[in-house]
């Protein structure tokens, strides 16, 4: 989104914040930057634009596919393989990182701009301990380490742990990075990062597929830090509750344009572009149940991207002019910035959204599923200790907790995947036998597991009609080829999902796309229970919203029971009626959601209460409010 020159009205200015962020330095200055295909002119990234000041936290926000991870990179002075920067200019501390030879960047790189990746997992060397790890970058910039005072590299590295919340583990620096947990791992990274104390600091989804919990201290190690050496940060996510929160400011790119930009409590409280808008109505709340609203569509590629607006197919507010040419920015008060011809029907205060239903629990004496006692072990070690859950007829029940409270094992056991467990597991009256090989097919039938991960739960070399067929060939051998082929056209509808899409290949599809595969295929043999292990944690907002209220209309429509496995607490308000709370392998408390998340008794679950991200709900200008 370009800036007019100075002293033309909208002209680019320091962040909004308190008066005092005028004064301060512009660290990272992204002026028309243009990322394209190598050796094409399709562009991936076009017009982007944004400057981010010392000490300031800067949203960068949109779904899979926008260019937000392209942008992050860039300010590293990289591309990835096959993109190529095509114009623009992107300033770091008064270098440009586009233009920068190689020993410029490796200098730069870590020293001035750090970098905090989506998995610390797989950034992290498994072959080295943390110690190790943490002193090579020091080692690597002497001279920065020089220049900065920052002393023995030992020290330094026991003041970044202490500063990162990590001060007090016992034999971390020993640690080989699998003895760590995500969130250990994630703040040993920002650790890393933080060594050398950067200026400028890009963190990729650094709390994706964390618990609430976990996310929280990895935020307020992000803010901390920031704080403390006046950083300024890019923080690159999908999801708006948590981005809401801790950034100043945000920038919405869509279709690899920035679509909107502005101060945090202007984009919150008075979205202006349609697409913004539809985010935020994707975005469930712990205070209230709502009914979801994905957005209809897809993004479209880059080589496909459609004339004028790229959101003109999705936006309920398109008109012929949205598709005749480049769409302006327009300016409005408070350095708040939008790319649309509809501005006069969105610059007003988000409306309510409706509510959504309010089933009420299954009755006890009409479950379908009934444990008593599940205690579950990975060799010697406990993991399940007493478990007691009822699921009814029409019902949904959400189990949380943080990671490692036994969540997925739980599920496991319940469908026979794990095998090393005692107590009684009741489903429809019947006690079910410890592992899946040892039970009834009927049973197998009826009970369906959802894996979380939609990219690796697919056969890669199976076309997507042959993926849902295959539950039918086994549990239903006799029926013919035409009656396969009509109940999977029909589920496939169910799910969203066209028949151009029974010939497709996993990889030609989405990871919303692939989650649906995944729920026709667990659906297509007329299941009573589905047991959905985090089948939306590594979603876009906008496709986990899609996603929810497709399986409560599902659930809805073929009475079917659900067991909802979650991190996400926000999420249980919109389709759970009751929720079981595991902290540690222990029920430490369950009833209906309302109760739990308004009422909640046992300081654990009240932990867990505090620490969900919620939108903020932003100070509109009075402009809008009097629209």
């Amino acid at each position: 989104m370009s800036a007019p020159s100075a002293g033309q009205p909208g002209a680019r200015q320091p962040s909004a914040g308190p008066p005092e962020d005028a004064a301060r330095d512009v660290l990272v200055d992204v002026d028309g930057l243009r990322v394209r295909l190598a050796g094409s002119t399709v562009d991936v990234v076009d017009d982007v634009s944004f400057q981010v000041c010392s000490g300031e936290l800067m949203g960068l926000v949109g779904e899979s596919g926008s260019g937000k991870t392209t942008v992050a990179l860039a300010l590293l002075g990289h591309a990835r393989r096959g993109l190529e920067v095509a114009a623009g200019t992107v300033l770091v501390g008064g270098t440009d990182m586009v233009t920068a030879t190689k020993q410029q960047l490796r200098r730069l790189r870590g020293a001035e701009v750090a970098y905090v990746p989506q998995d610390p997992a797989s950034a992290l060397n498994p072959a080295l301990r943390i110690g190790t790890q943490l002193i090579e970058v020091l080692r690597a910039h002497p001279e920065a380490v020089a220049a900065k005072g920052l002393g023995d590299p030992r020290a330094r590295v026991a003041q970044t742990l202490e500063e990162a919340g990590l001060g007090g583990v016992p034999g971390l620096l020993k640690a080989y990075p699998h003895q760590l947990s995500g969130g250990q791992q994630q703040r040993v990274a920002l650790a890393m990062a933080f060594a050398l104390r950067p200026s400028v600091i890009v963190l990729d989804e650094p709390t994706t597929g964390l618990d609430v919990t976990t996310q929280r201290l990895v935020l307020d190690t992000v803010r901390s830090l920031c704080q403390a050496y006046g950083v300024a940060a890019v923080f690159v996510s999908h999801d708006l509750a948590v981005v809401g929160g801790l950034v100043n400011r945000l920038t919405v790119m869509y279709a690899g344009k920035v679509v909107e930009r502005g101060p945090t409590g202007l984009v919150f409280g008075a979205p202006a572009h349609p697409y913004t808008r539809k985010l935020l109505r994707a975005v469930p709340s712990p205070e209230r149940s709502e009914v979801l609203e994905g957005i209809d569509g897809q993004p479209p590629p880059p080589a496909r991207r459609p004339r004028g607006c790229e959101f003109a197919p999705r936006c309920p507010l398109v008109m012929p002019a949205c598709s005749e040419g480049p769409v302006p920015v327009v300016h409005l008060p408070g350095e708040h910035l939008v790319r649309c011809l509809r501005t006069e029907l969105t610059v007003r205060p988000e409306e309510n959204r409706a509510p959504g239903p309010s089933a009420q629990p299954g009755a006890a004496h009409d479950a379908l599923l009934r444990v008593w006692g599940l205690s579950a072990r990975y060799g010697p070690t406990e993991v399940l200790s007493n478990v007691e859950l009822s699921v009814g007829r029409n019902e949904c029940v959400a189990v949380v907790g943080e990671s490692g409270s036994g969540k997925t094992t739980l599920a496991r056991c319940l469908v026979g995947l794990h095998g090393s467990w005692s107590g009684e597991v009741r489903f429809g009256g019947e006690v079910m036998a410890r592992t899946a090989y040892r039970r009834a097919r009927r049973d197998l039938q009826a009970m369906q597991f959802i894996f979380q991960n939609p990219y690796t739960s697919l056969n890669p070399r199976t076309t997507i009609g042959g993926i849902v067929e295959m539950p039918l060939l086994h549990f239903f051998p006799s029926l013919g080829r035409s009656e396969r082929e009509e109940r999977v056209s029909q589920v496939l509808q169910d799910v969203a999902l066209g028949p151009d899409f029974w010939s497709r290949y996993p990889d030609q599809l989405s990871g919303g796309e692939r989650q649906r595969v995944a729920i026709a295929r667990a659906l297509v043999v007329s299941p009573d229970l589905l047991v959905c292990d985090e089948i939306t944690s590594s979603l876009d907002v906008s496709v986990q919203a899609t996603i929810v209220e497709l399986l409560r209309r599902l659930q809805a429509e073929r009475q079917l029971s659900l067991l909802f496995v979650t991190h996400n607490l926000a999420l249980v308000r919109s389709i759970a009626q009751s929720v079981v709370v595991l902290s540690k392998g222990r029920v430490v408390e369950s009833g209906p959601v309302a109760r739990i998340f308004e009422q909640p008794e046992d300081p654990y679950t009240v932990s867990l209460m505090e620490d969900v991200p919620k939108l903020p709900r932003g100070e509109p200008d009075a402009r809008f409010l009097a629209t």
